[in-house]
């Protein structure tokens, strides 16, 4: 197929990019470069640094993709809930940009959301179905480009996806950041320094493997439409990750901690038997298994 992935230099959309050439799509990546890597970009894809709020036609006029992978995002919660204009601009306008410069091609739109942000604190795994909470304004966002993909859906017959993917890890995830804990636990291991776990760490998340996540993200290609959870079913405290973490790194380390920060969920976890169902996906890799591969590609750089 002929395929554009928004956030191809991304660290989950750079996985998306592999799993697509890797099966011979012709790949070209949109990205603005803002927190992507253009070495993250594989050498058989091509790669436009653009900005999804900018005029996408003429791109995609050259390009003339079959579907688009809309993984281009502000995905910091402390970001949207200090700039909630400059979210909205990237995360509502930015996906209905996509949208339309999709429409012009009858492409299909699989599109990456969120499922902790969207769901909010979770009595059990949350199913499809389950009461939409988001305490944030990058959640919100989500939400309304959901929303956004459903009335095209109505509106243009379309058959645009969205997946609300649990807590990603894995290889190229940036450890300097807040936004993965992975990353931050394991970055600060290989330092030598001493991870920090807010409140008493016993709040839990659903972590899946990118190269589940990458998988997930093929196959709801062709699907006829609709919202899908893409995690394990399974919640890990933040206490039993950093025991991981400590035992594929090989450390005796002792974490810190400090205070708990203002409005972060206890429990969040994805109910995955829709997407098991309809799209035949399920999460294969282990924890322990994928905290390895992340630990090793980190030791590699």
């Amino acid at each position: 197929m002929r395929v554009v992935v928004t956030g191809g230099a991304g660290f989950i959309g750079s996985h998306v990019v592999d799993a697509l050439l890797a099966r011979g799509d012709e790949v070209w990546v949109v990205d603005s470069l803002a927190t992507g890597k253009r070495e993250n970009v594989a050498p058989g894809a091509r790669l436009e640094v653009r900005d999804v709020r900018d005029p996408l036609d003429d791109l995609f006029a050259e390009a003339r993709p079959e579907v688009v992978f809309h993984l281009a995002a502000q995905a910091d919660v402390r970001v949207s809930v200090e700039k909630p204009l400059e979210d909205a601009d990237v995360n509502v306008l930015g996906t209905v940009r996509v949208l339309e410069a999709a429409r012009a091609h009858d492409a299909q739109v699989i599109f990456s959301s969120t499922g902790g942000a969207i769901y909010g604190e979770c009595a059990g795994p949350a199913p499809e179905t389950a009461r939409l909470e988001p305490i944030s304004p990058y959640g919100t966002a989500k939400l309304a480009a959901e929303e956004y993909l459903r009335t095209y859906n109505r509106l243009h017959g379309t058959r645009h996806v969205s997946l609300r993917y649990g807590n990603v890890y894995g290889p190229r995830q940036d450890p300097h950041g807040e936004a993965g804990v992975v990353a931050i636990f394991l970055g600060a291991l290989a330092r030598g320094d001493r991870a920090r776990i807010f409140g008493d760490g016993l709040q839990t998340r659903d972590y899946v493997y990118v190269g589940d996540v990458a998988r997930a993200t093929l196959a709801a290609v062709g699907h006829e439409g609709g919202v899908f959870n893409v995690g394990t079913g399974r919640e890990t405290s933040v206490v039993e990750l950093y025991e991981l973490c400590r035992t594929v790194a090989g450390s005796e380390q002792e974490a810190e901690y400090a205070a708990a920060r203002l409005g972060e969920l206890r429990r969040s976890v994805l109910d995955p038997t829709l997407a098991a169902q309809e799209l035949s996906f399920r999460a294969m890799v282990e924890l322990e298994d994928g905290l390895r591969a992340t630990w090793d590609s980190l030791r590699e750089e």
